[in-house]
């Protein structure tokens, strides 16, 4: 990567969602999360200009939205839904795990060509082993119901005091056994990434 973006090491998870006590699915709802895990260069002490962060970031958002996609079954078309989040070790600051905002949420709507809606998003400073839910919404209309999800992510060993985890999350479908009404993906008609 860069000086600034040093990686420890990197993990990814899949869930193959067939059901959750109701009718079981043919195919399951596949649901992915990819973390990375760096030394943070701003650890420790506070530093007016953090932008270089955010800026040397954008090729890891890109690596782990493309390694994301194609532990998913290599198909951006496939995907629906995604989100993103930071946890911040605890000589860190919130505002540390907001420089993944451009690099996390732009790599994403790069890598899957097309991406309207607002990335949902969550951080926090937290201990080694800390979890983190990160919100989950349809990538091209946020009003789309079925897909309001979240998903946990964090390692056990992850992030040391001077650290920052870094996370995407994608999925290749709703919720299981999503029935509550309102906006349904095939009903997107406005594609302003809301409705």
């Amino acid at each position: 990567m860069t000086e600034l973006v040093k990686v420890r090491k990197i993990s990814t998870q899949i869930e193959e969602v067939y059901h959750e006590g109701g009718p079981t699915r043919d195919a399951p709802i596949l649901r992915g999360s990819i973390v990375a895990v760096i030394e943070n260069p701003y650890a420790g002490a506070y530093v007016e200009d953090i932008k270089p962060l955010m800026e040397a970031l954008k090729p890891l958002g890109l690596k782990l939205a493309t390694q994301l996609i194609e532990a998913l079954g290599n198909d951006p078309k496939a995907i629906t839904s995604y989100g993103k989040g930071a946890i911040v070790g605890e000589d860190g600051e919130m505002e540390h795990g907001a420089t993944w905002h451009v690099a996390g949420g732009y790599a994403m709507r790069e890598a899957l060509g097309q991406a309207l809606a607002i990335v949902p998003s969550s951080k926090k400073v937290g201990g080694m082993g800390a979890k983190l839910e990160i919100p989950i919404s349809h990538k091209d209309a946020s009003y789309v119901r079925s897909h309001f999800d979240a998903m946990e992510v964090g390692l056990p060993d992850s992030p040391r005091r001077s650290e920052i985890l870094f996370a995407l999350v994608m999925t290749t479908g709703g919720r299981v056994h999503a029935r509550l009404g309102g906006l349904a993906a095939d009903e997107i008609s406005k594609f302003d990434g809301l409705r």
